[in-house]
């Protein structure tokens, strides 16, 4: 069954041709809370209450967010939910029209080196195209390569597929070309 996830992910993967907006990695990130602590010795910061963590198109939201820093000046992000609100993350991807990509998860980790998003526990990932869904996958673990439009789906919380231990899902929506044309309707009264 594992590999029947992972097949359907390449494929969801191969799909997609348009990758993460390439811009977002050179912009300031902004970080709106209701409270903060930093700790500049340790290079952290910890967000708390209504947490908004924006870098040009990504968004990423939660209740609580702690932000590292290492000596090369790259970022790394732990969004944390509490029961009822989940951690969300949200970003356009580059190519034609409105396409985006969003997820969410109980916890979400964000690697500003390789741009790689671990969602643990609950997790799920939609694209969206001019709004509306195209896609979705839902899992105990979901990682998700921005840069290659990549992702893998594990069956534990720990990123790790044990027997047993649980499945994942997966929704490809129809695609407007393979639709079956709309039959004509008369109109009232005719």
């Amino acid at each position: 069954m594992n590999k029947l996830i992972l097949s359907a992910a390449l494929l969801w993967a191969a799909a997609g041709l348009a990758h993460a907006e390439k811009a977002d990695s050179s912009k300031p990130t902004e970080i709106k809370f209701d409270q903060l602590e930093v700790d500049d010795v340790k290079q952290t910061k910890t967000a708390i209450g209504n947490v908004i963590l924006t870098r040009g198109t990504l968004q990423m939201k939660s209740p609580k967010a702690v932000m590292k820093e290492d000596p090369e000046g790259y970022q790394y992000v732990t969004m944390t939910s509490t029961p009822g609100t989940p951690a969300t993350f949200r970003q356009k991807r580059d190519g034609e029209g409105d396409q985006w990509v969003e997820g969410q998860a109980d916890r979400i980790e964000y690697d500003g080196k390789t741009e790689l998003v671990k969602l643990f526990s609950n997790a799920q990932i939609r694209r969206l195209e001019a709004g509306k869904p195209s896609d979705e996958v839902r899992g105990e673990f979901i990682s998700y390569d921005s840069r290659k439009e990549f992702f893998s789906v594990k069956n534990t919380a720990t990123g790790e597929s044990k027997p047993g231990a649980g499945r994942g899902t997966m929704v490809i929506q129809p695609s407007n070309k393979n639709a079956a044309p709309a039959a004509s309707v008369p109109a009232a009264g005719k």
